[in-house]
C-alpha cells in the first residue's frame, strides 16, 4: 500500500498515523509539523483509498486493515511503533494491541469506540443511504458528520474544494460498504482490559458520529488508559482544533519516550 515516511527516528520513535472511514494518510496533515519535531512519522493510505485504490478482499474486517499495518511495519523494518488511530483507524489500533501486542508501542484513539452503540449505527446507516443515492450525495452530507456547524460556516471555501476533491477521487460504493460493514462488525468491549500498552483516549463533546461517552468507556475499560476531552471540535477536531490536539499528543508520547 501507499505510504509516506517524514521525519527521522528521533528520540521520540516511530509513529504511525491511521486515518478514518476516509482512509487518507492525508488526513493528519495538521499534526505533521509538531510530530516530526521528535519522531519519525508513517502515514498511509489504506487498501482500497487515495493512491492504494483496489478492490477489497473478501471477508473483509478490521483484523484485514490491522494486518495491513503490520505488513507496512514489516516493510520499513520498524518492530514497534506509537499507533495512533482516528475513529475506524482507532479500532485498527485496537486490533492490533490484541493480536500484535509486541508491535504496538503505545496507543492513541482518537474518537474510536470498542462497540458500535445505536446512535453511531444510526449515523452510518444514514450514510449507506446516501451511497445508494450516488456518490454526490455522499460526499455533499459528510462535512456534517465531521465538523462543528460554525466552523463549517467560517470554512465554506475550504469545504467547497474538499467536496470537489473527494468527489474526484471518490473511494467507489462497494468499498465504502464493506469498510462500513466493517466497523458496524467490531466488537472489543469485553476485551478491553486485555490491552497493556500504555494508552490516550481523545474525543470531543460536540462529536456528531460518535458520542464522547464511547471514549469514556474505553478510557475506563482500558487499564492505565488517559482521557482527554476537548469542549469543540466534532469528529475531525484534529482538523479543527489542532493546536489543542497536538499538544495533549505530543505531551503523551514526550511522556513513553522518557
Amino acid at each position: 500500500m501507499y505510504h509516506e515516511v517524514h521525519g527521522e527516528a528521533l528520540s521520540g520513535g516511530t509513529v504511525l498515523l491511521s486515518s478514518g472511514l476516509g482512509g487518507a494518510g492525508s488526513f493528519w496533515a495538521p499534526q505533521l509539523q509538531a510530530l516530526c519535531r521528535h519522531c519519525r512519522v508513517v502515514t498511509y493510505d489504506q487498501r482500497g483509498t487515495g493512491r492504494s485504490a483496489e478492490p477489497l478482499p473478501d471477508p473483509y474486517s478490521i483484523a484485514v486493515m490491522a494486518d495491513d499495518v503490520t505488513a507496512i511495519l514489516d516493510e520499513l523494518g520498524i518492530g514497534r511503533c506509537h499507533f495512533v488511530g482516528h475513529a475506524l483507524g482507532g479500532l485498527v489500533g485496537l486490533d492490533l494491541a490484541l493480536r500484535r501486542p509486541d508491535r504496538i508501542g503505545s496507543l492513541v484513539l482518537v474518537n474510536a469506540w470498542a462497540r458500535g452503540d445505536a446512535h453511531t449505527t444510526r449515523c452510518f446507516d444514514v450514510r449507506r443511504d446516501l451511497l445508494r443515492i450516488g456518490p454526490e450525495a455522499y460526499v455533499r452530507a459528510q462535512p456534517l458528520f465531521l465538523y462543528p456547524a460554525p466552523w463549517m460556516a467560517r470554512n465554506a471555501e475550504r469545504l467547497a474544494r474538499e467536496h470537489e476533491h473527494a468527489v474526484a477521487h471518490f473511494q467507489g460504493t462497494d468499498t465504502l460498504l464493506k469498510r462500513i460493514a466493517a466497523l458496524l462488525a467490531f466488537d472489543v468491549a469485553d476485551r478491553l482490559g486485555e490491552i497493556a500498552c500504555p494508552t490516550l483516549v481523545a474525543a470531543a463533546r460536540d462529536d456528531l458520529l460518535v458520542p464522547w461517552t464511547a471514549s469514556e468507556t474505553l478510557a475506563a475499560g482500558i487499564p492505565g488508559a488517559r482521557l482527554w476531552v476537548t469542549a469543540e471540535g466534532g469528529h475531525g477536531f484534529t482538523v479543527t482544533e489542532p493546536d489543542a490536539f497536538n499538544a495533549a499528543l505530543c505531551g503523551f508520547l514526550a511522556g513513553q519516550s522518557a
